[in-house]
């Protein structure tokens, strides 16, 4: 139901409320709210609330982990070979290798040299690598995508690059062919655009370790294509190809390292990812100078097209004009030329002759034209910055990635871009079709491909991930929650093959510490994001962490309150209680420190010792205070075991020191200052 400012003693801090079955509430402190997660289910399943102090929900818990644990077995069968196999070792960077990086004539965004770091430190490992890159259009993925290509040709390997369309699969070769033009690296193109003769030429000079880079369409994974030694094979848009040229891929993979690249993951893709059955770098900075492309989703109008058309010519651009339907492909144009009689209209599809298609696209990229009215062969991976006004006819009629991906064909530059995302009346439109359409309204946001990704999964529900049965547990617990329990169910079963032993995580640490702690309003005023940076700062696990998401505040929303330092503290305090193993933290006004550590006596006595001897120049009056064991009649000889029961162990240390004398707050830094010691 929100956030709410909640005092307690001398404690102020804002709880998310929570409300349960019989209109009960809970009042969730601030370090628990990363134990909060949104419900993504079925669409229009309403999952029933569950009763405080009742076991159903722990019951619905338990059902799923079990339901899940015959699939984790799948999913680590699947991908034992990846674990187990020894893959190919790449050689560490060389000097070509950083003479083609240096070449590269933009600004690296941090989020694209965090996923270059990742991928290069997978294909150096023996693990064979099987990444996923999530990233917009124009994020900087293909630059990724062409250092580890380019270091795979320098470790004296072949790499593959695989693209869903003809259109795309040129580009790369141009852009790959660009970018290596000063280095000895020999690349070559196989798609429906070749010759008989090109490709017989291009598959001999490929089989005899003459091409180094060998960029296609679905061709690539023909039984007549062999590499003389493939080591890398990148995957663009994964998510296009069908399930016969997925089991393709999947055999490729055992042989070579793999890494994908998408804007926008189907649910099973971004499943696999979440899993850790994949890994995932998420590419979420925009470059430079990048606007967010401005969104219309209205009903079809004349006078709209009209006026679209005239601004972007206004301003020397050029329009696309998406109709997915080839039939009335003549008809549009014709209306085209009518409404905009100045601008030159040209058409194109995909069961056109491949050398006509061919030269309208180079007609259009050379900007001889104005406006391409075409189906969406133009989805993927056409990059012409002129082009920076999109319109989608019957807009209803495609899915929300691809209507994402559609999106992303313009604003390519620094233009202002606009995206017109046209329909029949509403009244007449399905409702997941308007539901679609309103994501894609309120994820203009530059790198907001994967929230379009787990929005997809809220509309239309996630799959199994390991084949097409629906899991209605899925829609019992929710995805998030899902994902997380067969992640453990994985672990587990991991845990048990490699011969582990189930290790109790550290508990959580509870805080009573009489500071004001929060996020005002003022400094932050959306609610939504609140709660986000909230969740965030509670699910931290190292001081480390806690200073980046420091930095990262005073970068986005100014210098840090009193609030928010004294907040800052209790994160800090909750990640060393939780290292130094506190299962609670508290000061009284008097500054008496109390902490309690779960276990034997001796463990916890030997925690405490270890905790203080950390902070030498201090002096202390230690008190032991253990919990009385339940009163039990025990025979005579027994009477000694209870020395050593279990239960909690409590300390109290009073601190002797001017530096905490006046304030709490004084003291709970001490108390940080403390707990760091073991941590």
């Amino acid at each position: 139901m929100g956030v709410e400012r909640v005092k307690t003693g001398d404690s102020v801090s804002d709880c998310m409320v929570l409300v349960y079955a019989d209109n009960a509430k809970v009042y969730v402190p601030i370090e628990d709210f990363h134990k909060v997660q949104k419900y993504v289910g079925k669409e229009s399943f309403a999952p029933p609330l569950s009763k405080l102090g009742t076991q159903a929900w722990e019951k619905l818990k338990e059902r799923t982990k079990e339901s899940l644990r015959e699939m984790a077995r799948e999913l680590i069968e699947l991908y034992a070979k990846r674990q187990f196999l020894e893959g190919i070792s790449f050689a560490p960077d060389n000097v070509w290798q950083r003479e083609f990086e240096e070449s590269f004539v933009y600004e690296e965004t941090p989020d694209q040299l965090r996923a270059i770091k990742e991928v290069k430190t997978d294909m150096e490992s023996t693990k064979p690598m099987d990444r996923l890159i999530c990233g917009d259009v124009g994020f900087g993925k293909t630059e990724v995508a062409m250092r580890a290509a380019f270091k795979a040709v320098m470790s004296g390997y072949q790499a593959a690059v695989l693209a869903p369309t003809t259109i795309l699969a040129a580009q790369h070769f141009a852009t790959f062919s660009e970018r290596m033009s000063s280095f000895p690296v020999r690349i070559e193109v196989l798609s429906r655009f070749q010759k008989g003769k090109e490709v017989k030429a291009t598959l001999e000079k490929l089989a005899a370790g003459q091409v180094d880079i060998l960029i296609g369409t679905h061709r690539i994974l023909s039984e007549d294509v062999k590499f003389k030694n493939l080591g890398l094979l990148v995957v663009d848009e994964e998510q296009r190809f069908g399930v016969k040229h997925k089991e393709a891929l999947k055999q490729l993979r055992y042989k070579a390292d793999s890494l994908s690249m998408t804007a926008t993951p189907i649910p099973r893709t971004l499943h696999m990812s979440l899993v850790g059955a994949r890994d995932l770098s998420i590419i979420n900075t925009p470059p430079r100078n990048r606007l967010p492309i401005e969104t219309v989703v209205a009903e079809y109008h004349d006078d709209l097209i009209k006026s679209a058309i005239e601004n972007e010519l206004d301003r020397g651009g050029q329009i696309y004009f998406v109709n997915n339907r080839i039939s009335n492909i003549p008809v549009l144009q014709d209306r085209l030329e009518l409404l905009a009689p100045k601008a030159k209209t040209i058409s194109a599809h995909g069961q056109m002759d491949e050398s006509e298609l061919e030269v309208i696209m180079k007609e259009f990229i050379a900007g001889r034209y104005d406006i391409l009215l075409s189906t969406v062969i133009i989805e993927n991976g056409l990059d012409i910055p002129n082009v920076n006004t999109i319109i989608v006819n019957r807009a209803d009629t495609l899915g929300l990635s691809q209507l994402y991906q559609l999106r992303g064909r313009v604003g390519r530059s620094s233009e202002q871009a606009y995206a017109y995302f046209l329909t029949p009346p509403f009244n007449e439109v399905k409702e997941d079709s308007l539901k679609r359409l309103r994501a894609l309204e309120q994820y203009t946001d530059l790198g907001s491909g994967f929230q379009i990704a787990m929005r997809d999964l809220e509309i239309r529900g996630a799959g199994n991930i390991l084949g097409t049965r629906q899991h209605g547990f899925i829609a019992a617990v929710g995805f998030e929650l899902y994902c997380r329990l067969l992640q453990d169910a994985v672990e587990e079963i991991k845990g048990r093959a490699e011969g582990e032993e189930n290790n109790a995580a550290a508990p959580d640490t509870r805080l009573d510490v009489p500071i004001q702690a929060y996020i005002p309003t003022e400094y932050i005023s959306d609610g939504q994001t609140r709660i986000a940076v909230y969740q965030e700062m509670s699910s931290l696990t190292t001081t480390e962490e806690l200073l980046e998401t420091e930095r990262g505040l005073s970068d986005r929303f100014g210098a840090l309150p009193g609030p928010v330092g004294a907040l800052m503290l209790l994160m800090r305090l909750k990640i060393l209680g939780r290292h130094a193993g506190c299962s609670k933290i508290s000061i009284s006004k008097d500054g008496t420190l109390t902490l309690l550590i779960d276990g034997d006596q001796a463990t916890a006595k030997g925690r405490i010792k270890n905790i203080f001897e950390a902070a030498p120049k201090y002096e202390f009056e230690v008190a032991y205070e253990a919990e009385k064991p339940e009163k039990r009649e025990l025979p005579q000889d027994q009477e000694p075991l209870l020395e050593q029961a279990h239960g909690s162990a409590r300390v109290q240390a009073q601190l002797r020191t001017e530096l905490v004398a006046d304030t709490v707050a004084g003291m709970a830094i001490e108390a940080a200052l403390l707990l760091e010691g073991p941590g």
